[in-house]
């Protein structure tokens, strides 16, 4: 189990890389408008959005390496478009070589919520799944933290500080693509692609107590099937899964977390803090987003995804109902950074922990890539319009009636949890496979 946990932490590290690559934009954000004298739609859609349409592209097509070169071999790809979005960004010159530049470490966050969930997934005991797959999502939010701190600390480094900002995400990526070569292929990836002695020899290695000769049964007669009837994610049968991981992926981007995390320093300043103090209410969500993830990874095999996803529903009414509020009332001080760190306490303890685990869990094993980039692409899709609109919407019709629009959605989700969310804790994937597989 040993050898099982430090290789998920090492494939979880894709997602450190992943938050720290979203985030560290919003440190420069306001810095780059001015020196290239963008208008708010080309700043909001190019300069800031053009990461996240790599994403899209990332998210679209990152199934396909995921599926051919395998898991691990995805994994190192990701590292390697990390490092040279990282250095192109920090010396480019103009707002489209630097666009061009975020869109690669875009292609490598979008591919990350594919590979590095599906490799968790793939090798992890049952009853630890959860917990594992979620390590994934603790490392976004650490490396969230890990960017507003280093936004925070290179501020003063002079004219050019957005450079340092964008260009110390080339070190972890380095050092992450080292750590990649030490883990072992997916065991059912191999099996999937009938390389037998392979997969049998990690499995040995893992020490699991599986019956091998049971998961190559299941798997082959799942890759038998797909042979038989050409099989995509889009068939009649598999409208379970694809709904759920629609909806999953609809309701954690239209609950505005996204447009929060890339313009929380704006956010702030919007509500009447100044640049510095904004900068460190931007650390203070870091930390806020980390201790409730680690609650919420710790509580994920215990109570299970529903009961999460219902805390944190409920935490997202309520925040963001005040936020809107604030705004509204035009509340000054500490009123509006408070309740956002309530809105991201109940992100991280719901969606954030719940989101990769459950879609990495709800598709068979010859779709699991699949089914992850088309969760992934509907995630990312919006995650790629709503913030690209905020700087428009918070200048035209206000910061109070985009977070109510926020809170009204997340209504919606609460019922979607109630009435059509299924429980995952604790069951295989082949046996979850059929409970949702209607034939």
């Amino acid at each position: 189990m040993k050898k099982i946990v430090i290789w998920s932490v090492i494939a979880s590290l894709a997602g450190f890389l992943f938050g720290f690559d979203t985030v560290v934009i919003s440190g420069a954000d306001k810095k780059l408008q001015e020196l290239w004298n963008s208008s708010d739609a080309f700043h909001g859609t190019v300069v800031m959005g053009m990461a996240l349409w790599g994403t899209v592209f990332g998210a679209i097509f990152g199934g396909i390496p995921t599926n051919r070169i395998g898991r691990k071999n995805t994994l190192l790809w990701i590292g390697i478009l990390f490092f040279f979005s990282a250095i192109g960004s920090a010396l480019a010159n103009d707002p489209y070589v630097f666009a061009a530049f975020r869109f690669i470490g875009g292609l490598g966050v979008g591919a990350s919520t594919i590979a590095a969930p599906a490799y968790i997934s793939e090798i992890a005991p049952a009853k630890d799944r959860g917990k594992l797959v979620a390590f994934y999502q603790f490392n976004i939010v650490l490396g969230i933290l890990m960017a507003f701190l280093s936004n925070y600390l290179l501020r003063n480094t002079g004219e050019n500080s957005w450079r340092w900002m964008m260009g110390v995400q080339a070190f972890p990526s380095f050092i992450y693509t080292l750590f990649v070569f030490s883990i072992p292929k997916s065991p059912r990836w191999l099996l999937s692609k009938s390389r037998n002695e392979e997969a049998k020899k990690i499995l040995a290695l893992m020490g699991q107590e599986v019956d091998y000769e049971q998961m190559k049964k299941e798997i082959e007669l799942d890759n038998s099937n797909a042979a038989l009837s050409n099989d995509t994610i889009f068939l009649k049968k598999y409208r379970t899964p694809l709904i759920l991981a629609f909806l999953i992926a609809l309701f954690n981007q239209l609950s505005g977390i996204n447009a929060f995390l890339y313009y929380s320093p704006r956010i702030f300043q919007e509500a009447g803090l100044g640049e510095s103090t904004a900068l460190l209410s931007s650390i203070g969500i870091g930390i806020v987003n980390l201790v409730f993830t680690l609650l919420g990874v710790s509580l994920i095999d215990k109570l299970g995804r529903k009961v999460l996803m219902y805390i944190g529903s409920v935490g997202y009414i309520v925040s963001l109902s005040l936020v809107a509020l604030a705004f509204f009332l035009e509340w000054e001080g500490m009123a509006v950074p408070i309740f956002l760190f309530l809105f991201i306490a109940a992100h991280a303890i719901g969606q954030g922990a719940v989101i990769w685990v459950f879609i990495s869990e709800i598709f068979p094993n010859h779709l699991r890539a699949s089914g992850q980039a088309f969760g992934s692409t509907t995630h990312w899709v919006l995650a790629a319009i709503i913030p690209s609109l905020i700087p428009f919407l918070f200048s035209s019709v206000g910061a109070a009636v985009v977070f109510l629009f926020f809170a009204v959605m997340m209504v919606f989700q609460l019922l979607f949890v109630a009435f059509l969310m299924p429980e995952t804790k604790g069951i295989s994937l082949e046996e979850l496979s059929k409970k949702l597989i209607k034939e």
